[in-house]
């Protein structure tokens, strides 16, 4: 931060109030929190006005009470943010009366906080990820990673998960992230330590180990390092990945395949922050915010004494579990754009629209690979330049896949009815209740869209789409 500012907070939360003044007052600013429109109006001289207004919309009874004239004339809309929860968009039409475009989600990062406040660029060009543009609905979160990798958000069940990662990233404790292959347990893994560097300062890097891929022997010296000597062919001290990951993030990936004599070592490691190399005779102290990965069910591993019980609480202190794609379907569309604009940019090719037949076809697949099979599947299409092609590859998927994965039948009705048949029953029967569940929530918000959504538990564009797909008109 370069000049001193004066910024006025309302928000009725006080952990909001004293995050924001734990991150501008030691470095000389000035941050005044009140709870209330009335309070903000008491704390200001006649004609004074703070540098910046944080208006906090999740916390009052009503967003029509938070954004009172007598107050928001006092102030340049461009000084003015929006603080909400993600996925809530209660404020976004007395926002958008006032022309008040920045947001930031909660809680607040550093980062974002300087950019809202000093960056020279308009509020509405600037960076989705730190102050989302009023013509795109926070419901619909993208975020950047390294490697070209990038998180997706637009299901209630994906938007709860970006949610606990903002709460849990300043929090040094063990996260364990469940969920089956492919299904992008170190995408969040890299989430998270993306936002534990913002809160942290650290630069310290993110490491990454794949218990499943070494055998034991090899996976100790893997994690612990070594010295000279410690085995044949070990002619030099080498660090393991503990020592690499001091002061950041290390990421243990399908530790569910990990033996149990690596499990009692990694045991000692998370209770006293200390292990030794292998052939050392003093042991290494290291500070490493743990993550664990797995697709197994730890508890029956646990039932079955294929994983440590004490390991298991001491991992998670908290647990991730992410949704397979197949229960968030709804976002099956906006990856495969993601997919394709990225896939055509590496490949030095132009990308193409995805048809609403392919929408369709790929949104009632069941993608057993997740979003690795996705990939492959978007990568495969732009390599043949043939969206017709990825049509009927996934036709041809359909088709094939197993009633028992799509329907909850029994072998019998499985065996005695045409698979192709029961689907088109079953979709039949979907798309009707669908179309009436929509139509009810128009009719009841009078043709409000953005609040039919909002009853549905869906995302705008998710609405928009279904409104166009089924051809409903008021």
């Amino acid at each position: 931060m370069t000049r001193a500012v004066a910024v006025l907070v309302v928000s009725s939360d006080a952990g909001v109030c004293t995050r924001i003044k734990d991150l501008l007052e030691p470095e000389g600013h000035t941050a005044i929190c009140v709870s209330s429109p009335g309070e903000a109006i008491e704390s200001l001289a006649p004609g004074d006005s703070p540098d910046f207004l944080f208006l906090d919309v999740t916390r009052n009874e009503s967003a029509n009470s938070l954004f009172v004239p007598s107050l928001l004339k006092r102030i340049n809309s461009q000084q003015v943010c929006v603080l909400a929860d993600v996925g809530d968009t209660s404020w976004k039409n007395h926002a958008l009366n006032w022309n008040i475009h920045s947001v930031l989600i909660k809680p607040v990062l550093r980062n974002d906080l300087e950019r809202v406040i000093f960056s020279e660029i308009p509020a509405e060009k600037q960076s989705p990820d730190v102050c989302s543009m009023m013509e795109q609905s926070p419901a619909v979160h993208i975020e950047e990673l390294d490697n070209s990798r990038f998180f997706l958000a637009a299901s209630p069940a994906m938007l709860q998960i970006y949610k606990e990662i903002r709460v849990l990233a300043p929090v040094d404790v063990p996260v364990l992230i469940l969920g089956e292959s492919g299904v992008g347990k170190e995408i969040v893994a890299m989430l998270l330590h993306k936002y534990y560097k913002y809160y942290t300062h650290s630069e310290k890097r993110f490491v990454n180990v794949n218990c499943a891929a070494l055998p034991s022997e090899l996976l100790e010296s893997e994690l612990f390092g070594y010295e000279p000597g410690a085995f044949t062919g070990a002619v030099k001290a080498k660090p393991g990945k503990f020592e690499l990951a001091d002061k950041g993030t290390i990421l243990l990936d399908e530790i569910g395949e990990m033996s149990p004599q690596m499990q009692a070592k990694l045991l000692h490691v998370l209770q006293d922050g200390s292990f030794s190399r292998l052939g050392a005779r003093s042991s290494t102290r290291v500070d490493v915010r743990v993550l664990a990965a797995t697709n197994i069910n730890m508890e029956h591993a646990i039932a079955e004494k294929r994983f440590r019980e004490d390991l298991y609480y001491r991992l998670n202190a908290f647990t991730i579990t992410i949704p397979p794609l197949r229960a968030r379907r709804e976002e099956v569309p906006l990856l495969m754009e993601e997919l394709v604009r990225r896939g055509a940019a590496e490949l030095g090719q132009e990308g193409f629209p995805i048809s609403e037949s392919l929408k369709e076809l790929a949104q009632e697949y069941y993608w057993p690979g997740n979003l690795r099979e996705l990939r492959n599947f978007v990568t495969r299409a732009l390599v043949l330049r043939s969206p017709e092609s990825a049509c009927s590859d996934l036709e041809a998927k359909i088709r094939a896949t197993p009633a028992t994965l799509t329907l909850n039948s029994s072998a019998d009705a499985v065996r005695e009815t045409d698979a192709k048949g029961m689907r088109s029953v079953i979709k039949g029967i979907k798309n009707q209740a669908e179309i009436r569940m929509i139509q009810d929530a128009l009719s009841a918000s009078g043709w409000n869209r953005r609040k039919a959504a909002n009853d549905l538990n869906i995302s705008y564009r998710a609405l928009l789409y279904k409104i166009q797909q089924h051809g409903l008109t008021t």
